[in-house]
C-alpha cells in the first residue's frame, strides 16, 4: 500500500522551538494575530517555511488572546465569517510580500473545536474561506460539520487527525481541561498514526475504535515536546515507507 500525508504543526504562537519544528513538518499553520502573533512573526514564520520548502497556511482564531483562542466565546456567524476574512487578508498580503502563496486554512481552537461541532459556525468559516480565495485547502476532521461545510463550498478538504491529542468515542478530542486530553509518549503517538492511516481507525480513551481518515496529522506548535514528537513521527513513518508531502490544490 502506497501511503502519504502532511505533518502540521501550529506555528508564530510564542513558543519558542518554531525552527526546530519547521524541520520535520510539511505544513505551517501561521497565527493570524487574533489568538497570538503579529505582522513581524506571520513574516518572520513564512520566511522559515519557504528556506525549508514548508507549506504556509493561516490559523485564524476568534479574537482571544488573553485565553490563546481555546475559550469558546458568544459570537454569531456573521462575526466569525468576518474575523476569518479579515484574518486571511492580512496572512495573504503578508505572504505575498515575502513571495509565498498560502496553502490552506486551519482554523484555531476554540473556533475549531466549535465548527466540529455546530453547522451553522463551520458554514460560517467555510463561507469566508470560499469567498476569499476558493483555491485555499481547508483542514478538517472527517465526517464533521467543518467537512460538510467546505464541501458544500467547493473547497478541497485535507481531513486532519491529531497525534499529541486523544480522542472521545465519539469522534471529537477530549477536552483541554481533561487531564486525559494530551498524548505524551512520541512512539504510541507515531504507533497510532500509521494505525490511522494503514486501518483508518484511532482507539478512544473509551476504549472504542472510531473511523477517521487521515491525511494531514498535527502536532501542536505549543506542547514542550513538539519537537521530539514531531521528530520520531516522522522517522516512524519514513520507516514504514510512509511518504510526508503537503497537500496540494488539485484543479
Amino acid at each position: 500500500m502506497n501511503l502519504a500525508v502532511d505533518l502540521n504543526a501550529d506555528l508564530g504562537e510564542g513558543a519558542g522551538h518554531d525552527d526546530e519544528l519547521m524541520d520535520f513538518v510539511t505544513s505551517a499553520n501561521i497565527a493570524c494575530g487574533f489568538h497570538a502573533g503579529d505582522a513581524n512573526t506571520m513574516r518572520a514564520s513564512i520566511d522559515s517555511a519557504l528556506t525549508r520548502g514548508v507549506a504556509v497556511g493561516a490559523h485564524p482564531s476568534l479574537f482571544d488572546r488573553e485565553n490563546f483562542g481555546r475559550k469558546e466565546l458568544n459570537v454569531t456567524p456573521k462575526e466569525i465569517s468576518e474575523a476569518v476574512g479579515y484574518q486571511l487578508e492580512i496572512f495573504a498580503a503578508i505572504a505575498q510580500a515575502a513571495g509565498a502563496k498560502p496553502n490552506h486554512v486551519k482554523p484555531h481552537g476554540a473556533l475549531y473545536n466549535m465548527a466540529t461541532r455546530n453547522q451553522e459556525i463551520a458554514t460560517a468559516i467555510a463561507n469566508a474561506i470560499a469567498a476569499f480565495d476558493s483555491t485555499l485547502i481547508l483542514f478538517a476532521p472527517s465526517e464533521s460539520p467543518l467537512e460538510r461545510a467546505g464541501a458544500s463550498v467547493g473547497l478541497q478538504i485535507a481531513h486532519e487527525v491529531f497525534a499529541d491529542r486523544n480522542y472521545l468515542g465519539d469522534g471529537t478530542l477530549v477536552p483541554r481541561t481533561r487531564p486525559d486530553a494530551l498524548l505524551h509518549d512520541p512512539d504510541k503517538a507515531a504507533t497510532r498514526v500509521i494505525r490511522m492511516l494503514r486501518e483508518g481507525k484511532v482507539e478512544s480513551v473509551d476504549g472504542k475504535d472510531v473511523d477517521v481518515k487521515a491525511e494531514t496529522v498535527c502536532v501542536h506548535g505549543d506542547n514542550p515536546r513538539s519537537v521530539e514528537f514531531a521528530r520520531a513521527l516522522r522517522k516512524h513513518l519514513e520507516a514504514e515507507g510512509v511518504s510526508i508531502r503537503a497537500p496540494k490544490f488539485q484543479k
